[in-house]
C-alpha cells in the first residue's frame, strides 16, 4: 500500500506576471454617462422631415423604404417585436402630433426583408484597419440552461454572423451564412461592402488561407494580420524570385522569438476590439434571431449593426492605462 500526497506550489512571480490583467480608466465618463442616457430616446431614431420621407408616390400613397426602416430600428432598439413596434411607432406619432400612419405589423414584416438598410452612419474615413469576426445567433432550439441540465438536442439552429469592424469599432461591413459555412468563405462579401481603401487586415487563424490573401491582396492591402497556423509551412522560399509572401513574413517573426511576442510587437491583438463588438451585439439584443426566412434574418442583423453604429455615434468611451503589471 502506498498514498499519494498532493502539495500545492504557489506560482512563481513569472508566471504570475502572465496572468495579471491592466487597469483601465474612462477620462470622458460625463460624455460617456450623457450617451449612454441618450440611447434611450426616441428622438434619434426619427428625423425632423419625417412627414415628407415617409410616404412614397407610385401610382397611390405607400410607405417608403425609410418609413419600414425607422420602425425596424424602433423594434431593434427596444427589443419588440413586429406588433408591439408598430404600437410603440403609433404612439409616439399620437403624442407628437404627427399626422402619419403606420404600417401594419404584416406589411413590416414582409418587407423588412426587401429594405436596404444603411449600415453606416458616418462615413467620414479615408481609410479601413478591417477588423474580421463572427459569432453565432440562435434561430431556435432550447436555452442556455435546458442545454447545460439535460444537453442539446438536434432541434437548435443556428446562423453565423461576420460582422466586419474599422479600428474605432465601427461596424463596416456584415454577412449573415448558415453555421456551417467557414469565416474566409464570406471574405468578398465582405469586402464588397466596403468602399474605402482598406488598410490593414486582423483575423484569427481561420483565415490563414491562400484565398484569403490573394483577395486581400487584390483589394490592394498591404498589412496582414492573420496568426499562421501552428503547423504552417513557408509558401515563398527566400530562393524563389519575387517579393517574399506577407504571410510567410510574419511566420518568420514568429520562429524568430514567439507567437505572442509577435502578437505585441506587430499589433495584433487591436483585433480584441471585434470580440468587444461581438459582446455588444450579443449584451444588446440576445443571441436569438426573431425571423425565421433567411433574408429577413439579414435584415434583421444588418438593423441591429446599424443600431450599434448609431450608439457609437452617440459617444464612446476613452480608456486609458492606470495601472501596469509589474
Amino acid at each position: 500500500m502506498f498514498s499519494v500526497h498532493w502539495m500545492y506550489m504557489k506560482p512563481s512571480n513569472t508566471l504570475e506576471n502572465t496572468k495579471s490583467k491592466k487597469k483601465y480608466q474612462v477620462n470622458n465618463w460625463r460624455e460617456y454617462n450623457q450617451a449612454l442616457k441618450q440611447r434611450g430616446s426616441i428622438t434619434i431614431w426619427i428625423p425632423d422631415d419625417i412627414q415628407e420621407r415617409w410616404y412614397v408616390k407610385k401610382g397611390r400613397e405607400t410607405y417608403s423604404d425609410e418609413a419600414i426602416q425607422i420602425v425596424a430600428s424602433l423594434k431593434a432598439a427596444y427589443s419588440q417585436p413586429w406588433r408591439q413596434a408598430e404600437g410603440l411607432a403609433r404612439s409616439v406619432f399620437d403624442t407628437a402630433g404627427i399626422p402619419l400612419t403606420v404600417p401594419d405589423y404584416s406589411t413590416l414584416s414582409r418587407r423588412s426583408g426587401n429594405v436596404k438598410y444603411p449600415l453606416r452612419v458616418r462615413n467620414t474615413k479615408d481609410s479601413v484597419h478591417l477588423i474580421l469576426d463572427s459569432t453565432g445567433a440562435k434561430i431556435t432550439g432550447e436555452g442556455e440552461w435546458k442545454t447545460r441540465k439535460h444537453g442539446w438536442s438536434k432541434r437548435r439552429r443556428w446562423k453565423k454572423v461576420h460582422i466586419g469592424i474599422n479600428a474605432d469599432g465601427e461596424i463596416v461591413s456584415i454577412e449573415t451564412t448558415d453555421n456551417d459555412t467557414h469565416d474566409a468563405a464570406v471574405l468578398h462579401n465582405i469586402l464588397d461592402g466596403i468602399t474605402e481603401d482598406i488598410a490593414s487586415f486582423f483575423g484569427d487563424g481561420a483565415y490563414d488561407h491562400r484565398a484569403v490573401y490573394d483577395a486581400l491582396r487584390a483589394r490592394g492591402v498591404s498589412s496582414f494580420l492573420i496568426p499562421p497556423r501552428k503547423d504552417a509551412k513557408i509558401w515563398i522560399h527566400g530562393n524563389s524570385s519575387g517579393p517574399p509572401h506577407p504571410r510567410d513574413e510574419n511566420l518568420r517573426a514568429i520562429r524568430r522569438s514567439t507567437r505572442r511576442r509577435w502578437k505585441e510587437d506587430s499589433g495584433y491583438h487591436t483585433r480584441s476590439l471585434g470580440e468587444t463588438v461581438m459582446y455588444r451585439f450579443k449584451t444588446t439584443f440576445g443571441g436569438r434571431l426573431s425571423s425565421q426566412k433567411h433574408e429577413n434574418q439579414q435584415a434583421e442583423v444588418r438593423i441591429k449593426c446599424r443600431v450599434l453604429n448609431v450608439f457609437h455615434s452617440l459617444g464612446m468611451p476613452e480608456t486609458v492605462v492606470v495601472a501596469t503589471p509589474p
